[in-house]
């Protein structure tokens, strides 16, 4: 049985880490109200940034002249997964949820006989990639010396997988990233980044509109700009969604953490206080023992 001394090292140190978790928690939670309404408001635009990619891509898509972005290059033999992690931890199973659903996708390709690499952004995740894919790492890319990244960060991710497709280095590109829907649920999703995919959903959409809308000067010619707009719209917003679900996963974390240091503070006050009270009769005895012997 713990002394009566290190009990009370105990409690006391427990409360010194209750302290910080109760900080932290409430860091976050002024984070978080800024974050998600950052990731809801780039939302609408790349929704309708989706639906003007699938009424171009419906008409030039199938073309000859088609962008080598929405084309593709003939091939789909070389995969490169982009898996967005957060810099910092204490935010409960987020970066592992987002590294197994990178792993998942990784042997799903594998298993059809495809070339795999990984592209990493933030730095949580590359330990556990690297621990079984050290060779299938294409290219890290640091956001831990940025307080918020933003488009200045995602237009240079763009930038960096653009050159790299077109100088052959990957045929698909997959962006990994977690989804904010809540504090308690941050979903990790897969979706084709590069080539640029024909929106399905926005599909009946665009088939009964396409009469109604004439781009000028030519589809082609819009597409060789918004397509790598598309590209860094969707970066942007991966970035958006992984901040907003950073700060409400360690919202939620960091008052779990709370929540269980003052249950473990609880149960060493009494079992600090049954150790007093049976220091306290154990001398009680021996004092009245004493005094009958005399």
């Amino acid at each position: 049985m713990a002394s009566l001394k290190e009990l009370k090292g105990r409690i006391k140190s427990v409360r010194s880490t209750q302290k910080i978790t109760k900080a932290k928690q409430m860091v976050a939670a002024a984070k978080l109200r800024r974050a998600q309404e950052a990731a809801e408001a780039a939302r609408p635009y790349a929704e309708r940034l989706n639906a003007v990619m699938a009424s171009l891509a419906s008409k030039v898509g199938g073309s000859d002249s088609a962008p080598k972005l929405l084309a593709g290059n003939g091939s789909d033999q070389r995969h490169l997964l982009v898996v967005v992690n957060t810099d910092k931890g204490l935010c409960g199973g987020l970066n592992a949820n987002i590294v197994k659903e990178a792993l998942k996708k990784a042997t799903e390709l594998r298993k059809d006989g495809k070339d795999v690499q990984f592209y990493l952004v933030g730095k949580k995740g590359r330990a556990p990639i690297k621990r079984n894919n050290a060779e299938a790492i294409a290219k890290h890319f640091d956001t831990s010396d940025v307080r918020t990244p933003g488009f200045e960060e995602a237009e240079a991710i763009a930038s960096d997988l653009l050159e790299m497709f077109e100088a052959g280095k990957f045929d698909v590109a997959h962006l990994v990233y977690p989804i904010f829907k809540s504090a308690l649920a941050q979903d990790p999703t897969t979706q084709q980044l590069i080539p640029v995919p024909a929106s399905e959903g926005d599909a009946a959409a665009t088939k009964g509109g396409d009469a109604l809308v004439e781009y000028e000067p030519g589809e082609e010619e819009i597409l060789e700009v918004l397509l790598p707009r598309y590209v860094r719209t969707q970066l942007f917003g991966a970035l958006l969604e992984r901040e907003a679900s950073e700060q409400g996963a360690s919202m939620t974390a960091m008052d779990n953490a709370t929540r269980n240091a003052g249950d473990l503070i609880k149960d060493l006050n009494i079992e600090y206080n049954r150790s007093r009270q049976a220091a306290i009769t154990t001398e009680l005895i021996e004092i009245i023992a004493g005094a009958e012997a005399l």
